[in-house]
């Protein structure tokens, strides 16, 4: 089973857990470091011969087109990560239109070809934000990966489908949706897609999670890591929370040598490539997400 592997390529200084220290203004003022963690993260995979899906910022693509270029060079697949990471909920639905053509058509015309994915920042499609559905299917995107069915105070929908389906809006439009990897734990689900978790959990903890979870859904899991999560040289951001540095600075040196430890133990394919195998041998659930924000 080919399971799916994800980059959200974003720097240190854009992460949402440090918006109240770095205003989207002072963002030119803070060290770029995002090229040299991606090529990190491209010369690992190229060793490896895996190819992953690149979730790309507009306000990176703008800044390192050659980035890009160099990612989707090397036969990954490039999607897009929104224009500014600003959680959609906090978006008026017009900025959000505007921010999800603007980054799409730029890495597009990047890399010239059609873009098919998007991954909200911070996960944050919502029972607040469904209407971004609307707008990522009338944007040409084909699939989502933005739904994360866990409790968690940024994020989540819990009760959303596990499996990949088709999440179906309030117009009768829809788009695939590929939900970010839980596993059942006791009486609740805990989430073990990647991120932060990855580098808290142990990491026979998180090969053990991965593997039920693709047991419980019988389908390949999606994995996420962002590219300063590999980078213990990193800026240190002042005057943030005690919970912000934890889930932010915690084994960031354990991150890249786990991340190899879990290549060799699973293999990885893109989210596309994923997708359309899942699809051609099972018949997609349709899910009405109306319905779900109704209930929560």
């Amino acid at each position: 089973m080919q399971h799916a592997l994800t980059v959200d390529v974003e720097d240190y200084f854009q992460v949402s857990a440090f918006a109240n220290q770095i205003d989207i203004k002072d963002w030119p003022n803070w060290p770029l470091r995002v090229e040299q963690n991606t090529h990190t993260l491209l010369e690992l995979f190229e060793r490896k011969d895996v190819k992953a899906t690149f979730f790309v910022l507009g306000w990176v693509a703008e800044r390192c087109p050659e980035l890009i270029r160099a990612i989707h060079k090397a036969g990954h697949e490039v999607a897009s990560h929104g224009m500014t990471h600003q959680l959609v909920y906090n978006q008026k639905p017009e900025t959000f239109r505007e921010e999800t053509l603007r980054s799409k058509q730029l890495i597009e015309d990047i890399i010239g070809e059609a873009v098919y994915g998007y991954r909200a920042a911070s996960y944050s499609i919502t029972p607040h934000s469904l209407w971004a559905l609307e707008t990522l299917i009338d944007a040409g995107f084909t699939y989502d990966s933005s739904i994360f069915p866990v409790h968690h105070d940024r994020y989540g929908m819990p009760g959303a489908p596990l499996n990949i389906h088709t999440a179906q809006t309030t117009n009768g439009k829809s788009l695939t949706e590929f939900p970010l990897t839980s596993a059942k734990f006791f009486n609740g689900r805990l989430p073990v897609a990647g991120g932060g978790y990855f580098r808290i959990y142990p990491y026979f903890f998180s090969k053990l999670m991965l593997k039920r979870a693709a047991a419980e859904i019988k389908q390949p899991f999606i994995f996420y890591l962002h590219p300063w999560e590999i980078d213990p040289e990193q800026p240190r951001v002042p005057n943030s929370s005690a919970l912000s540095r934890f889930r932010h600075y915690t084994n960031l040196s354990r991150c890249l040598p786990r991340l190899e430890n879990l290549i060799g133990d699973f293999d990885f394919t893109t989210v596309k490539n994923v997708i359309d195998t899942y699809q051609s041998s099972h018949e997609l659930e349709i899910f009405d997400y109306l319905t779900l924000a109704n209930k929560l």
